[in-house]
């Protein structure tokens, strides 16, 4: 398998990373060391997760998936075979929040001890803060990557504007953001495509995209609203159940026949084959399920393939 640049980082990840929302979430401890156990043992190295993750079901406070994922490195001994995308920003509790220069500092040594290691690979705002100059933001970053905690500085969410802004200032004390990670997959791609791509291929960006799946949409298991009513994020795919949607799907099987393959594999390898894309982010809540979309490195779509599914993912 060949590992990728992620932009300009010197980091070398392999063609897909692992989520890990669903640590201490969807998937218990014991779950999530079986899928990681898998994931290291496929070669695959890169993990993303965040500190607000699982701060958003219900009976969680956040901080589960990293005290997971440092639980899980530490019995391995793992930590040196992994590239670690954590992030912060999001609230954790009142007055908890924000890229202010000393809540970004604390939430980053309060990632670091759930994680149980000593530096984080990219550290990323997780939304952008207009209450705060990002100029302020950008020295904690600089701060924290001094002071060996942190090696390369990130964001997401962000829009062009945002992205624009950050990057013209920085320099004179202020980290630079090297790695993005957009809402990007090929159902939902216009706040990704367009000038946001622009921007990060223009100044060599790494980019790891979440939502790959649309919520596992894209996995073909849910095509017609029964199928989803007992989900956790039935919300979020309940939007996908439009003319254009269900026509997406139908092109995913007919790719998938040719190939062999699963929907969530043609899906996640489209990603990989587009311009800019370090790699797309994808989580399993089961080691069969990581074994599925692990497979998507290995799978090269033709010409005729990527065709139909540009016609297909746009309008």
């Amino acid at each position: 398998m060949q590992l990728r640049n992620l932009g300009t980082t010197g980091l070398r990840i392999a063609p897909l990373v692992l989520g890990g929302n669903v640590f201490g979430w969807t998937a218990d401890e014991e779950t999530s060391f079986a899928i990681l156990d898998a994931f290291r043992a496929a070669e695959f190295n890169a993990i993303d997760t965040a500190d607000v993750y699982a701060r958003f079901a219900p009976g969680r406070e956040g901080g589960e998936s990293e005290t997971v994922l440092g639980a899980w490195m530490k019995e391995r001994g793992a930590r040196k075979d992994i590239v670690l995308i954590t992030k912060g920003g999001l609230e954790m509790g009142k007055g908890l929040q924000g890229l202010g220069r000393e809540y970004l500092l604390k939430a980053c040594d309060a990632s670091l001890r759930r994680l149980q290691t000593d530096y984080i690979d990219v550290y990323m705002s997780h939304r952008a803060d207009p209450s705060v100059p990002i100029e302020e933001t950008l020295e904690a970053f600089d701060r924290l990557i001094k002071a060996g905690k942190v090696r390369y500085a990130g964001c997401s969410n962000y829009t062009a504007e945002e992205l624009a802004a950050a990057l013209a200032a920085a320099g004179m004390g202020r980290a630079s953001y090297t790695v993005l990670e957009p809402y990007y997959n090929l159902v939902d791609r216009g706040e990704y495509e367009g000038a946001v791509e622009n921007i990060c291929r223009d100044h060599g960006l790494g980019v790891v995209c979440y939502f790959s799946l649309a919520s596992g949409f894209l996995t073909g298991k849910y095509r017609k609203p029964e199928d989803i009513a007992a989900r956790p994020r039935a919300r979020l795919l309940s939007r996908y159940f439009t003319p254009r949607g269900l026509r997406l799907l139908e092109v995913l099987d007919s790719v998938s026949a040719r190939h062999r393959a699963t929907p969530a594999q043609v899906a996640l390898a489209w990603l990989m084959t587009r311009p800019g894309i370090t790699a797309p982010i994808a989580s399993a809540t089961a080691v069969a399920q990581l074994s599925d979309i692990l497979k998507s490195a290995e799978l090269a779509l033709t010409r005729e393939d990527l065709a139909e599914l540009e016609l297909n993912g746009t309008g």
